[in-house]
């Protein structure tokens, strides 16, 4: 089939070369003009990063990424809550990686370009409107920097992955209104700094009303150096979205004040964060599952159909299940609507679930938990909440959102006998 893909962001990407691995042609329509390396970091959990490998991008991952093998939980004084390994390191067959999300778009954009071909993506394209018939979808595009018609295209199938401000989305759901704002702001930064603990550990720290998230994205370029360091906090903010800037610049100085006291002995997170050269302010926010992606030809896929806020670092993971998951669907079935359809029914529940589940602050509840809970009289380990429920709310996430050890084997042991 003839698909057309609106946005060359991870999703958008990732689609482009699911389909075409396929069989499909596709082309990729990019609002930017120029991508850039912009952005932070991001984790791709180990169920995506299964399509990846199957994408042929194992080398360039394992270069540009670093696997991490290992995530804790601290409360704001540095005892820990939890720890569990992450990874090959916790026996799946997958890595997790750290990377940053600008590099991993253009590593995809490169695979685009390789294998799809350079012509196929057509970036200053921003998709005006469309309309669909009986036989196919016709999408309009503009150039927005000068408002003039960039072109008009013909496909069977329009895929909107344009993000959480989706015009296809909007044209679907015209009456839903702005995301729906959690009263917090995340302000993210990535800075040169020494490694922590084994140099490959994610860990979060703190409580509902004052969180840090930090883990290397980029290891040493050289022996012994530095590696690149992303950091994100996290505080409530009575804030106006319809006018917030989605990536305003922020001064990390501001920022680390928060931090001064979280002196963890391995790691100083004030120190960190007023390391950082530049910061950016995000208000986290998501959208209510909706009852439909698919309406005739045209579908949603990543955050245009299912925004999330971060809990869980699952965004990303999930566009890219979707990418697989939508050239699965239009490869099995002759008939685009039906294909789409199909799409729909297996991933649209399956990640609203965990759209609701992020709003409960995830797998990262039992922070505050521990902060409600804790007398005060817990030194090195949190022992007010009980081992074997932290474990039980980490696996709990982890099979809602596709991950668990056991799923993970299943699908390993499967693409051997096929």
């Amino acid at each position: 089939m003839r698909v057309l893909i609106a946005g060359g962001g991870i999703g958008g990407l990732a689609a482009a070369l699911c389909l075409h691995r396929s069989g499909h042609e596709v082309t990729v329509f990019e609002s930017v003009a120029r991508p850039r390396e912009l952005g932070v970091g991001i984790n791709l959990l180990p169920h995506s990063v299964r399509v990846l490998h199957d994408l042929g991008l194992e080398a360039v991952l394992r270069e540009a990424a670093v696997q991490t093998s290992e995530l804790r939980l601290y409360s704001d004084d540095g005892i820990l809550i939890w720890a569990e390994q992450r990874g090959v390191a916790a026996g799946n067959p997958w890595p997790q990686y750290s990377i940053h999300r600008g590099r991993l778009q253009m590593l995809l954009l490169d695979a685009v370009r390789d294998e799809v071909g350079s012509g196929r993506i057509l970036t200053g394209h921003h998709l005006a409107a469309f309309e669909q018939d009986a036989r196919g979808v016709t999408a309009h595009f503009d150039d927005r920097r000068t408002g003039v018609r960039a072109g008009t295209y013909r496909g069977d199938v329009l895929v909107g992955c344009d993000g959480l401000h989706s015009a296809v989305r909007k044209a679907l759901v015209p009456r839903e209104g702005p995301p729906l704002y959690s009263g917090l702001v995340l302000w993210r930064g990535a800075v040169e700094a020494p490694p922590f603990l084994d140099g490959r550990t994610m860990f979060m720290a703190g409580h509902d009303r004052q969180k840090a998230v930090v883990y290397p994205i980029r290891g040493p370029i050289r022996p012994g150096g530095t590696v690149l360091t992303n950091w994100v906090a996290e505080r409530p903010v009575d804030l106006d979205i319809t006018a917030a800037d989605w990536n305003a610049p922020a001064d990390p100085a501001g920022v680390a004040g928060w931090f001064e006291e979280w002196d963890f002995g391995w790691i100083h997170v004030g120190r960190l964060i007023d390391s950082a050269e530049a910061a950016y302010e995000f208000p986290m926010v998501d959208r209510d599952p909706i009852d439909r992606w698919s309406h005739g030809r045209v579908t949603l896929l990543g955050d245009a159909a299912h925004p999330m806020r971060p809990n869980g670092s699952n965004g990303a993971s999930q566009a890219i299940l979707d990418a697989e998951a939508v050239a699965r669907a239009l490869t099995g079935e002759g008939d685009a609507v039906t294909a789409l359809d199909r799409y729909d029914d297996e991933r649209r529940e399956a990640t609203g679930r965990l759209v609701l589940a992020n709003r409960q602050a995830g797998p990262e509840r039992v922070m505050q938990r521990v902060r409600d809970d804790c007398d005060g009289s817990c030194v090195g380990t949190h022992t007010c909440v009980p081992e074997a429920e932290l474990e039980r709310e980490a696996n709990s996430y982890k099979v809602l959102a596709g991950f668990d050890l056991a799923r993970l084997r299943g699908m390993a042991e499967s693409a051997e006998t096929d």
